[in-house]
């Protein structure tokens, strides 16, 4: 092959990514929303009561394990080492042969685990109560059991988003998150006056949305040729391929149990500090989760499997250049966001959860954590962005030490803090802890990338201050603006009231912003315009 055939190649290689990363983008927007909507109809029907901590607490048991088994081992696990059977050219049979018994452990594994949880459910819902009713802890032990079997069929069709995202098709999986938020918005609507409490009727949605997620991605999965079958537990352990899976995936799960006990600890604190804290900090984690989901995690997804393959090809430049790209586009998106939602959170909080359950203290209650939550932002969303860099590598010891030693802080901090503050000193922990897991993961990074580290950082560091700088000169007439805004609209209700200032706010900061990058020749902006306007030609 010419260096112009291979440049074409590579050309061509980069479009599918700029495009697979959009609609992935555009899908994810969709679902986020929709997440958002779902915590509303939460807010809605359950508030800050105790019906809502209950609910959180038990969905809290069965997605902290989903993360560990699905969202992110299987995927981080299964794809590079999938990835290396196609690029090795093996034998179809053989490559069959690793799906099946990778699909056989996950389901023998994520079985016996749920089986074993429903037997200790009353155990583990200890944990998270002191001196509470216990009418109020039997109805989270239903809720936890309603739920649980929510492990098994997401950690499927998280093997299927790894197959599918292997061979860059990133569509279907991006759409699933989309049925997933449906299904327990109309589940909760629908079965509200049906069963005992609104909190049931989403348990229900919740379990119903999982299967949806697997059973949406099969077709998808079989129309590529590949197949989905189980096979004996002898050759599912023996299986050079799982064998590989699980090595990887100890680690990983290792470092992601210490992350996710992050959630576990900061719930327990949450709920002993009294009613209603457990709820506002997930309200305010669904806010930051819609930002990260749009483009943290779209584009780690589509990042991921194309890194696999420059560290296999040993093309470190373009492995470099597309991490470095990755991380300056995450701190263009949340650094800006980051300011405006300082000064707009009462708003956006009021626009998106007050409701009927959901009353002034309760925008107060979530506002006193989102603030503080959202300080972390760029820095949890660098976090999803370099550890497809280790993973892609095959190396997951070095993210897992990171993840537990952030994890340590992290407790130390929210034991501290927790007494003193609440709610506002839980989310707190969690941000100073993500900044020590950005700063661990780029020290890390040196050792398996000796050659690019430092400019990686240093690029990034950089471009950063000059967001940071651009984004308070933006936020200096919204300061101002935003109050006479929310003063002249307030009388208009919920959505109006909150929502035009919301917009006249937003049109300012982002005009400003945008000019600003403009002045500045921003890299990143002139690299957008430069595949858009790439695209109208063609």
């Amino acid at each position: 092959m010419s260096f112009i055939e291979k440049t074409e190649k590579l050309e061509k290689k980069n479009q599918n990514i700029v495009k697979s990363g959009i609609k992935l983008s555009f899908l994810t927007l969709i679902s986020r929303i929709l997440g958002v909507i779902r915590e509303a109809t939460k807010a809605h029907f359950l508030g800050t009561s105790d019906f809502a901590d209950a609910f959180g607490v038990a969905f809290l048991i069965p997605n902290l394990l989903r993360r560990l088994f699905a969202e992110n081992s299987i995927s981080v696990a299964f794809i590079p080492t999938f990835r290396g059977y196609l690029e090795d050219d093996r034998d179809k049979k053989e490559t069959q042969s690793f799906i099946n018994s990778t699909f056989t452990l996950i389901t023998f594994l994520t079985t016996v685990i749920v089986i074993t949880g429903f037997i200790i459910t009353p155990y583990i819902v200890k944990i998270f109560y002191k001196d509470t009713s216990a009418a109020i802890m039997a109805e989270t032990t239903i809720l936890t059991r309603i739920m649980f079997p929510y492990l098994i069929v997401i950690s499927i069709a998280a093997l299927f988003q790894g197959l599918l995202n292997t061979v860059n098709i990133f569509s279907p999986s991006g759409f699933t998150p989309i049925l997933f938020n449906l299904s327990v918005i109309l589940f909760t609507i629908f079965l509200q006056n049906k069963t005992a409490n609104p909190a049931r009727a989403m348990s229900i949605g919740v379990i119903a949305g999982g299967c949806m997620q697997a059973l949406f991605q099969l077709p998808f999965v079989l129309k590529t040729g590949w197949k989905v079958s189980f096979t004996s537990l002898k050759n599912t352990f023996t299986n050079p391929g799982t064998k590989k899976v699980v090595s990887l995936i100890i680690p990983t799960i290792v470092g992601m149990a210490t992350y996710q006990l992050n959630d576990l600890v900061s719930t327990a604190l949450a709920r002993r500090t009294g009613t209603g804290v457990v709820s506002s900090l997930q309200y305010s984690l669904r806010l930051q989760e819609l930002i990260l989901g749009i483009f943290a995690v779209s584009i780690g997804s589509v990042i991921l499997p194309d890194l696999a393959g420059l560290a296999k090809k040993k093309l470190w430049n373009e492995y470099n250049e597309m991490l470095t790209n990755a991380i300056r586009i995450i701190a263009l998106v949340c650094i800006p966001i980051t300011f405006y939602s300082l000064i707009t959170g009462r708003e956006i909080i009021s626009f998106v959860f007050k409701s009927r359950a959901f009353d002034d203290e309760s925008v107060r209650m979530t506002l006193s954590v989102f603030v503080f939550h959202i300080a972390g932002l760029v820095f949890i969303a660098s976090n999803r962005i370099i550890s497809p860099a280790f993973y892609a590598q095959g190396n997951t010891k070095l993210p897992t030490l990171a993840g537990i030693i952030s994890f340590s802080i992290n407790i130390v901090l929210a034991l501290v803090l927790a007494h003193f503050f609440k709610g506002p000193g839980i989310a707190l922990a969690l941000s100073v802890s993500s900044v020590f897991n950005t700063v661990l993961l780029f020290v890390f990074l040196k050792k398996i990338n000796s050659t690019g580290t430092e400019k990686i950082a240093a690029t990034s560091l950089i471009y950063c201050v000059k967001i940071i700088l651009l984004s308070v000169i933006s936020s200096i007439p919204v300061y101002y603006l935003h109050p006479v805004f929310v003063s002249r609209f307030i009388q208009l209700g919920r959505f109006l009231g909150n929502g035009i200032p919301l917009i006249f706010s937003a049109a300012i900061f982002f005009a400003v912003l945008f000019i600003l990058l403009l002045i500045t020749r921003d890299e990143m902006l002139k690299l957008a315009a430069g595949k858009i306007l790439k695209r109208k030609r063609q």
